[in-house]
């Protein structure tokens, strides 16, 4: 630390990390409520990065115990693996999982990259019926969808691609979600400069930086997306991350109130949710049949408890991650919610139960 000449202190923002004086009660929970599914998770895609699915390779070496015993350390009862696979990268990811089908679930996804052929329509479709048959119990789609994918006369593929139709008809047929990460948060769609809330972050990650690259903006995606929604009402959609836009929950609850096909994951976005915990805690009490839990971080037994501290208790100004300056969103701390037990119980397994067979 460095004084100008009249005495004023310099610190580098990087080395800044101010330790709260407040002094609130602490409730650690050792274990949720209930069970607890966690319906947003990655095994199998460890090495993964923005744009490169199509170079990625299962990451199928995982020590089954060891996951295992990190879900019963944090009673987690089941787990969805949300893979970028297909075809024969997917089978090989759930003869991997078979032995623990009672505990792990697992997504694939679809080639967007073959939208031009003629025979994309009958590809696809019995590409995601082989992997039904296989143990499939859902589609993950990702956010290159919107913002990578292009065809062949370089036109991105949106959300709401008329030539997708196929994909979501096939899911309805098969009775499985649809789980669908739209746009990124606002922030990263936004100048990188002194307003930018989130600068830090993109700062250490330029690549989940979508502002001024010939892409759509943050609003183009997300009505592409509803428009998704709207289009296929017999498909069911699980809209990744509180609905695409934590940051405004009125948007979200508009979508929610018009397409019963609409369902929201809560992950990777607490640090969102419990800075606003009012507006928040009513969300989650209307919305109480429509919201899954989902972490998006590898199974890790103080992040699940974050999690679980959040959702049950009246906790206030609490990091929203176990080394917050390491895993940094924003520069802010969370209230818990104090849901009740009866929402509680829905969003930790029983709305996830209603959607996905768990049985393959």
């Amino acid at each position: 630390m460095e004084r100008n000449r009249r005495g004023a202190c310099r610190l580098l923002l990087k080395d800044f990390h101010p330790v709260p004086q407040l002094v609130t009660e602490s409730h650690m929970l050792i274990e949720p409520s209930f069970p607890v599914i966690d319906a947003h998770n990655h095994l199998s895609m460890r090495g993964y990065s923005f744009g490169k699915m199509k170079r990625t390779k299962p990451m199928i070496d995982w020590d089954h115990n060891l996951l295992l015993s990190v879900m019963d350390a944090a009673r987690i009862e089941k787990i969805v693996d949300l893979t970028p696979f297909y075809g024969e990268k997917l089978k090989a990811v759930l003869d991997f999982h078979r032995p623990h089908s009672d505990r792990i679930v697992v997504f694939g996804t679809v080639d967007f990259e073959r939208i031009d052929s003629p025979k994309f329509p009958s590809e696809v479709r019995k590409a995601i019926v082989q992997g039904f048959k296989h143990g499939m119990r859902g589609l993950k789609i990702f956010k290159e969808l919107g913002l990578h994918y292009r065809d062949k006369q370089g036109k991105l593929v949106m959300p709401n691609d008329r030539r997708l139709k196929p994909v979501w008809d096939a899911c309805a047929e098969l009775k499985i979600p649809v789980l669908i990460h739209v746009a990124d948060p606002v922030a990263f769609f936004q100048p990188l400069d002194n307003t930018n809330e989130r600068f830090e972050e993109l700062c250490a990650h330029p690549e989940w930086h979508f502002y001024g690259k010939d892409l759509p903006t943050f609003h183009e995606l997300i009505q592409a997306g509803e428009e998704l929604i709207a289009e296929n009402p017999q498909t069911a959609f699980i809209m990744a991350h509180v609905g695409w836009y934590a940051e405004n929950l009125q948007w979200v609850s508009g979508v929610l109130d018009k397409y019963t096909n609409a369902y929201i994951d809560i992950s990777a976005r607490i640090a969102e949710l419990g800075r606003q915990p009012y507006t928040a805690r009513k969300f989650f009490e209307r919305y109480q049949d429509r919201i899954v839990f989902g972490a998006d971080v590898l199974p890790n037994v103080e992040f699940y408890r974050i999690y679980y501290r959040f959702l049950e208790t009246e906790d206030e100004y609490f990091p929203y991650a176990p080394t917050p300056w390491e895993n940094s969103q924003g520069r802010w701390r969370i209230y818990g919610l104090g849901l009740d037990k009866v929402v509680l119980r829905k969003v930790y397994r029983d709305n996830i139960l209603n959607l996905i067979d768990f049985n393959w």
